[in-house]
């Protein structure tokens, strides 16, 4: 019994180090990369902003205050708010759009809107209100 507690301590160890190093190596990197996204407009034709973030993510907790004044600025963007660490079906769509477009090193927090898609602290506050505001003038 004692030798099973050490073995699943061991890899619990190895599976939070594993984890902190790719999300935390790969959120310092940010990137923008134009892409075409299905459903990015969403469907009443409305700017959609999908806002993808993990609960304990230091670095989504950052960004949170800046999308919800945006979306406070915004009302008439759809701001979708998708927590992928423990949430399996938005962890899956955000695998799968970021699978589809090719994105390598992805992390959160991560926004996709239009066909643009913004990752990590400084980019999203420094880039996103102007992919919002050519999205609403594209829509008028």
């Amino acid at each position: 019994m004692d030798k099973t507690i050490k073995i699943v301590a061991a890899l619990c160890i190895v599976v939070v180090l594993g984890c902190t190093v790719f999300f935390l190596g790969t959120s310092h990197a940010p990137v923008q990369t134009t892409i075409p996204v299905p459903g990015a407009a969403g469907t009443s034709g409305n700017v959609t902003v999908y806002f993808f973030y993990g609960e304990e993510c230091p670095h989504c907790h950052n960004v949170m205050p800046f999308l919800q004044n945006l979306s406070a600025k915004y009302p008439d963007v759809d701001f979708k708010w998708l927590e992928v660490w423990h949430n399996q079906t938005n962890a899956a769509f955000f695998n799968s759009l970021n699978t589809e477009f090719g994105q390598k090193g992805v992390a959160v927090p991560e926004v996709i809107t239009g066909n643009v898609v913004l990752i990590g602290e400084r980019d999203i506050p420094a880039k996103l209100e102007n992919a919002i505001l050519d999205q609403l003038k594209k829509k008028q």
